[in-house]
């Protein structure tokens, strides 16, 4: 069975099953298909923090254009997601995640000798940060993957520790990026360097290197899920996957995963800019990549923390917590948005590393309360769906700040909307989810 690329029969809640042989085969391809996933974050970010030093080796990109690009990306991967959605009933995980991962490598291409160019058109950035949204779109195949693989009883911790590590890749690349960037990678064989100006500052750049150094990975991961990875038999056609759409909690579910992963997601893509445009006046300017990585390391790490909680305790009262945790994140950040001085800046961080540490937490419990609300192959639909959404996450939080700091100089009444977005979902969850006599306890 474990050599057959088509596995024709699954049944992961028959405890015989399970320990004879699908314990074995889901691990594996938790394993394999995590390794994806973490390079799908990795290249969905790496436009976030490349666009932060385009300005200083010979970019002439605006601030709104610079927002845009973040946003991109966004936009890409949300759309994507909702095609990834029916993909695995329809073709596998093996295909499927395969594809999906040798495809990353065509924007990653692009990217690298596009920035070795400073008169390479704005347009044709906007092109390459859409097709950076290959790895935000694939998602939305990794997660009904996996839970289609494991018993409900292990789904909060499959799926917490698959999108958890994943989410690692955000801050992989914003960790990874300042350090690659800085020598001439394989003897220079892969460009030249651009000149880094930033007022007495001159130093050389290769900046290309932030997006070449992922292809070998993406070469060998997707080799690897070719060869190992396999289709079990939850199928669906196009038309029956349609039903979630019929079903009132998918959307409420999308929602509080909108208020949770659209948070990690969107303040991932913007931090690094926001730091830039709200501190970057100082003379003592702190490098916004220096301090951007914490935060999806943060959010990642209690994401994957926080799944045998989850399903412990349930996913409503762990999602419940995560909410109240934002508004109060999201209440006090605008003190420091207007500053006067560095010695505001440590607060500043210390509240957006808050407002990750619970999109984290939520991103965890919102996927454990799927599972238990619906059967195996709709719940698969339902994680592809929500996720989908959320994946707009950058797009919508990039532009809206943008547009929020374009109009008033200050990106708070952004985080004020949040606020109340994030109070409507808790008050949502509660009713539906948590409360005693609740319609779907979870």
């Amino acid at each position: 069975m474990e050599n057959d690329p088509n596995i024709a029969e699954w049944t992961p809640e028959d405890p015989v099953f399970w320990q004879k042989t699908g314990s074995r085969i889901a691990w594996r391809t938790l394993i394999l298909t995590t390794m994806s996933l973490t390079l799908s974050f990795a290249t969905w970010f790496v436009i976030s923090a490349v666009v932060v030093r385009l300005p200083n080796i010979g970019f002439k990109f605006d601030n709104m254009q610079l927002f845009w690009l973040t946003a991109m990306p966004g936009l890409a991967g949300g759309t994507l997601r909702i095609i990834h959605m029916f993909l695995v009933p329809l073709y596998g995980t093996r295909k499927v995640i395969s594809t999906a991962t040798f495809l990353k490598i065509l924007p990653m291409l692009g990217l690298g000798f596009a920035v070795m160019n400073p008169n390479t058109p704005f347009w044709v950035f906007m092109v390459l940060a859409f097709f950076a949204g290959f790895g935000g779109g694939d998602f939305s195949s990794f997660m009904p993957s996996t839970s289609i693989f494991f018993p409900k009883r292990l789904q909060g911790t499959a799926l917490g520790i698959q999108a958890g590590i994943g989410n690692f890749g955000v801050s992989l690349t914003q960790f990874i990026t300042p350090w690659i960037i800085g020598f001439a990678f394989l003897g220079g064989t892969l460009g030249g360097p651009q000149t880094f100006t930033k007022g007495t500052v001159v130093k050389s750049l290769w900046l290309q290197n932030a997006a070449f150094w992922y292809i070998p990975f993406l070469l060998v991961i997707g080799l690897l899920c070719a060869l190992y990875l396999r289709r079990i038999p939850v199928t669906a056609t196009f038309s029956q996957q349609l039903d979630i759409f019929k079903e009132k909690h998918n959307w409420i579910m999308t929602s509080l995963y909108v208020m949770t992963f659209g948070s990690f997601s969107g303040y991932a893509a913007a931090f690094p800019l926001l730091i830039k445009s709200v501190y970057g006046k100082f003379p003592d300017a702190p490098d916004p990549l220096r301090y951007a990585f914490y935060g999806p390391l943060i959010g990642s790490t209690v994401r994957v923390l926080m799944g045998p909680p989850s399903d412990k305790w349930g996913g409503a009262i762990i999602t419940q917590w995560s909410g109240i945790g934002l508004i109060i994140c999201a209440l006090i950040v605008p003190n420091y948005l207007t500053p006067t001085s560095m010695e505001q800046f440590p607060h500043f961080v210390a509240l957006m590393l808050g407002l990750f540490f619970f999109a984290g937490v939520g991103n965890a419990s919102t996927f454990r309360q799927i599972p238990v609300i619906f059967p195996p192959r709709q719940a698969g639909g339902v994680l592809g769906w929500t996720a989908a959404v959320a994946a707009y996450g950058p797009f919508i939080f990039s532009t809206l700040i943008g547009v929020v700091m374009a109009k008033t100089g200050s990106p708070k009444n952004f985080f004020y909307g949040a606020a109340v977005f994030y109070a409507v979902n808790v008050v949502i969850n509660w009713w539906y989810y948590q409360r005693k006599g609740c319609e779907k306890p979870c």
